[in-house]
């Protein structure tokens, strides 16, 4: 298995990026030589990713991070970069590389502070691998001063760096950044592309797979999760179950509370699970004495970690959201093609009872308001609406039809 097999869908861009990644190799290879560099190459400094929400845009970002760091022997004898099993491709695949960094949004943006010492570190040689890779997940979270100091670091970069941007469109990131890289967009996979991947990799039973894969339409990240989560499938049962629910306004607001409360859940789970490790390993590396005292002068780093796990959760709350929103969204989407009497296959054929229910209730004029209504509330939530106000008044929305 290389580097490219997982990556669903794609095929046409694997073969882009396995063919740049040959062209980088060999620049390594006759550089480290002294000798002529190639003349022609596929390779560039700057890479922008785009594609639609589970395309595998990260995924994909980050199989060609690890196939430009790849060291099997087997590239000698003119096998292709992207091995999937050398130390440079998996410690690059499981994000401990020390020359590949990753940019995240902790909160709702990328702040200048947070790229400093990436920035910083791009124009430095790489310390072990064959290139210095600059991973920036969510680039379009980055703010004006984030994004002036990627500018300068893109438009004059060191000869062996590498900078891999990662957004939903073209459109998200500046004309300035994104005039300087290759853009590569990313398709949205077929469901059965997806459900084959889940048999294949996870091991997944045929008919989960197919159920997962077609209740996400082709989101490889969350049929996986959907396929091996029953607690993922729990959640999105009762979110499926929300539009019988909000027939008053007592249900309407009753319904939006526990919506918002187990985006929370969530978030919460997921702060308990990182923040005490991410806590410990700080302290550990400030050398905290026994009892978790920690040496003077340290208590600033450690409360920039505190408000970075705060930001983090806030985050986290929203994602749980917008899953949610993008299930209620199918929902209604399925409503719809019943009301036309559409041939397109329904997405939640789980919930047919209440699908066909929903739309001899309503009108197809009715059923794309509620589509709107959950669209703005997304946006809502973009402006930094409280989450409580913005889903309430989206449940009122759905109730009024």
């Amino acid at each position: 298995m290389t580097v490219w097999d997982d990556l669903v869908g794609q095929e046409k861009v694997s073969e882009q990026l396995a063919a740049a990644a040959r062209d980088a190799d060999a620049f390594v290879t006759a550089a480290a030589a002294d000798g002529p560099l190639p003349e022609a190459s596929s390779m560039t400094h700057a890479w922008l990713f785009t594609g639609p929400p589970g395309s595998g845009v990260t995924q994909t970002a980050r199989a060609f991070a690890a196939a430009l760091q790849c060291v099997s022997p087997d590239r000698a004898l003119g096998g292709a970069p992207g091995c999937g099993f050398c130390d440079g491709c998996h410690t690059a695949l499981v994000g401990t590389h020390a020359d590949v960094s990753t940019v995240t949004a902790v909160g709702a943006e990328i702040r200048v502070g947070d790229m400093r010492d990436t920035v910083r570190k791009s124009f430095t040689s790489p310390a072990n691998g064959r290139w210095q890779i600059i991973l920036v997940e969510d680039a379009e979270r980055l703010n004006e001063k984030s994004a002036n100091a990627v500018l300068k670091a893109v438009e004059e970069p060191a000869p062996r760096t590498v900078w891999l941007l990662c957004a939903p469109s073209i459109e998200d990131v500046l004309p300035t950044i994104r005039s300087r890289c290759r853009h590569l967009n990313l398709r949205t996979p077929s469901v059965e592309a997806v459900a084959d991947m889940l048999v294949r990799r996870e091991g997944i039973e045929p008919a989960v797979a197919a159920a997962a894969a077609r209740a996400t339409q082709g989101h490889v990240d969350r049929a996986r999760r959907l396929a091996t989560d029953p607690a993922a499938r729990e959640r999105r049962a009762a979110v499926l179950k929300l539009p019988l629910r909000v027939e008053d306004i007592g249900g309407a607001l009753k319904a939006a509370q526990e919506l918002v409360d187990a985006a929370a859940a969530d978030a919460k789970q997921l702060a308990e699970e990182m923040d005490t490790k991410e806590t410990e390993e700080l302290k550990a590396a400030l050398g905290a004495a026994q009892g978790g005292r920690l040496p003077r002068g340290t208590a600033g780093v450690v409360k920039e970690l505190e408000d970075n796990q705060k930001r983090r959760r806030t985050r986290t709350q929203r994602d749980s959201l917008d899953l949610a929103l993008g299930d209620l969204t199918s929902f209604y989407r399925d409503v719809l093609a019943l009301q036309l009497g559409s041939r397109v296959a329904i997405a939640n054929a789980d919930a047919e009872d209440t699908l066909e229910r929903v739309a001899r209730a309503g009108t197809p004029e009715a059923t794309l308001r509620r589509i709107e209504a959950i669209a703005a509330c997304g946006e809502a939530l973009d402006r930094n609406v409280p989450p409580l106000l913005a889903v309430e008044a989206m449940t009122m929305a759905l109730r009024a039809g």
